[in-house]
This record gives C-alpha cells, structure tokens and sequence, in this order.
C-alpha cells in the first residue's frame, strides 16, 4: 500500500475498548470476543493522537497530518488510510436558514448522499486488501455511492437492491456499470455473504444480524464534524438523520476527537431522528439494551426505516448526552418543504434531522445544525410527474399568474 498521511494503528472493539486488533485486515463482523447470536459489537479505527499537529482543526498544521488538499484528504490523519481515489467528497455547505439553524448539505456531494463519505473509506479498505470487486445490500443511497467509487478506483461492483428502486437510483447504478441484481429484501445479506466467499468481493455493507457494517467506514463520517467545528465552533446541538447510526456515530467521534485533542472543549448533544413507524434506536434506548429487532411499520422515509440497530447508534447518544426522537411522515413532508422554501431539495429520509428539531424544539445555547443526507432527487417516483401544456395566449398566462398571488407592478 502507498504512504499515506494516515495515523491509524489499530481497530479496537467498541464491546470492549481494552480489545484491540490490527487495522489490517478490516474485520468484517465486528468484534468476534465480544459479538455473539444475541448481539453485534462493531469495531472502530484506532489513532495515534499524539503526532496531530496542533493546526489539525484550523488547517495551519505542517508535517503529518496537515491539512493538504480538500474534502476527505483535508482530515486524513484521523481517517483510515485513503487508498481509494477522491471524486471530491466533503466539504459540503453549513448553510443558515434562519433562527440559529444550520444545513449541513450532504446533498452536494458527488452522488447527492452522505454515503460517498463512507465510501471513499470503505472502497479504500477493499483495496488494501487487494479485492477484486466491492458486493452491498442496498436499494437506495449506500449501493449509487459504492457504485461510484468502486469503478473510480477499477474495482467491479455487485449491489443487491429491490425491484423498486427510486429512478434516480437505478439510473446511478447503470452508468456506473454495477452489476444490479433485485432481489428479495431478506435474501440480500445471504447473497452478500455468498459472493463473499466465491469470488473475494470485498463486503461494503452489514453482514450481521445487529448492524455492525464496516469498520472503515463510519471513520468517514467524522469529518462533519471537523467541518462544522471549523466553520461554526461546536453547535448548540445536531440533528441526525438516523438509519442504523453510522452517520450518528460518526459525527460524535468527530466531535470527541476535537475535544480529546484540545481543539474544543465539548462534545454537543445529538439527537437521532428516526421514523416513528419503526424506531430501532429509540427503543433500545428506552429498554437499556444495546440492540433491539421492531417491526417497520408504512412509511416513505425508505432510506431510515431499519428494524434493527446498531450499537454504535446507542454510544453516540449516551456520550454525547443527546437522545433518541421518533418523527412520521407528516412531520417529514413538513421539513422537506420548508427546507425546500429554503432553496434545498432534500430526499424525505434526509429531512428528518430538521424535522427532529421542530417536533422536539428542545432548549440550547448556540447554533443548532441539522443534517440533511441526501437530494430529493433520490425519493421515490421522483421523475414519474408530468406537467400539463398551458395555453400561451397572454390572458391565459395572466390568469395563471394571479391564481399563483403574482401580482401586476
């Protein structure tokens, strides 16, 4: 593998942070000590944080660790080593909509979703251990991002998805030359596993039965929070859209970080925002357990609707003094069209931060930021919608104009 500026040294079990394993290869369920049939512990990516420059935050640093080029590579001392070629992932807008709310736009990155911030690092760790090809279970955001970053780097991809996959999804997965096959939602991980083990594919998605994912990836994550934090200070609090609790738990070890090196001086709450028709998180949490199985109840909020979580999602809460929020459909559509008043199309899954925020209006000094994951674009039936012809005659027009509150000068 090729130097980078990576401090990595090690994973380390988030069951038991005494247990500790070589970064290579990257395990590929969790902690095997600490896991067992009742539960899934995930497994985080170790740093050697005395050699960050004390520049890291501000980008004034020199030597290893400094802040060169842009987006992910910006942060590469506190990530895996970044092995997978960039597409200019990060660096998205905190924008300010009034009120003391802040956008963070995960919407502007290269595949319109948080997700390419993940697989830079989990593409990266395919290569590092010389696979041939990257297999996910995915029909929405996570399967477009592997897509894109697996044939950025020549590797072949396989995504197991569903039949009704959003358009803009499936036309992603086409020009990106996946290998695209729809199949029953629970014969996806059995599949993942399968090409696992025949053909060396490298698994960019869960294996296990309380998600622990991949350990690289969620280290991506972190760098929302370096960004927030270098724009903005430390927030009041964030807003998370919250599926299995990648995201979540990587934007508290941003923050962690930056506090355990002197760079802040806290680690603000965050808040999941998870769809009130299933709610995996809020439950174990509720329960005092570290993972829980609920039915998933109707909803359009497809890129969030889990039935398990993962144990990484209940850490975040409990370290950053945050807690777990349930919002529904009409709560969604609310947020997803007052950010559209805003100028931002935001898929409904990617609302939910906002929608969070209004639903629980709690008390906090400072900024809050709400995360939105992904474009509207990535809803589905997006694209099904026709315009009727309107006659051109200018009485006609005028009509329409008024009936719209246009009025004349």
């Amino acid at each position: 593998m090729p130097a980078t500026a990576s401090l990595a040294i090690a994973q380390r079990s988030l069951g038991d942070p005494d247990i500790r394993y070589p970064l290579w290869p990257p395990l590929l369920k969790g902690c095997p000590r600490t896991s067992s049939d009742a539960m899934s512990y995930p497994v985080e990516v170790e740093y050697d944080h005395t050699r960050v420059p004390a520049g890291f935050l501000s980008g004034t640093g020199s030597g290893t660790g400094s802040r060169a080029g842009a987006g992910l590579d910006r942060w590469s001392a506190l990530l895996p080593p970044l092995l997978a070629p960039t597409l200019g992932e990060g660096g998205t807008p905190l924008i300010d909509i009034g009120g003391g709310v802040y956008v963070k736009d995960e919407s502007r990155n290269p595949t319109w979703s948080h997700k390419d911030r993940l697989n830079r690092c989990t593409v990266s760790a395919a290569l590092g251990v010389d696979a041939p090809g990257i297999v996910v279970a995915s029909s929405g955001n996570h399967g477009a991002s592997a897509a894109a970053y697996a044939v950025r780097a020549g590797l072949r991809c396989v995504v197991l998805g569903s039949a009704e996959l959003p358009p803009a999804v499936a036309s992603f997965l086409t020009a990106y030359g996946a290998v695209v096959l729809p199949v029953p939602v629970e014969r996806r991980w059995p599949l993942t596993e399968r090409i696992v083990e025949r053909f060396g594919f490298f698994p960019v998605s869960n294996l296990t039965p309380f998600h622990t994912g991949s350990s690289f990836g969620p280290e991506g994550y972190k760098t929302v929070a370096y960004e927030i934090a270098a724009e903005v200070g430390v927030p009041g609090a964030v807003f998370v859209p919250t599926g299995y609790g990648e995201l979540l738990f990587g934007i508290g070890k941003g923050f962690a970080e930056l506090r355990e090196l002197g760079l802040t001086d806290r680690v603000p709450p965050l808040y999941s925002c998870e769809p009130a028709a299933g709610g995996p998180l809020a439950t174990a949490v509720r329960r005092k357990v570290p993972g829980v199985q609920v039915p998933v109840g109707a909803t359009d909020a497809y890129g969030i609707d889990c039935p398990v979580n993962s144990y990484r999602g209940v850490l975040a809460l409990e370290r950053s003094g945050g807690r777990p929020l349930l919002v529904d459909d009409t709560q969604l559509r609310a947020a997803q069209e007052e950010l559209a008043g805003q100028g931002l199309w935001s898929e409904l899954s990617a609302a939910a931060g906002l929608a969070g925020l209004r639903s629980a209006a709690p008390q906090v000094e400072g900024p809050v930021v709400c995360v939105t994951t992904s474009s509207g674009f990535k809803d589905i039936g997006v694209g099904g919608r026709t315009l009727a012809p309107v006659d051109p005659a200018w009485d006609s027009v005028l009509d329409r104009l008024s009936a719209a509150g246009i009025e004349s000068a």
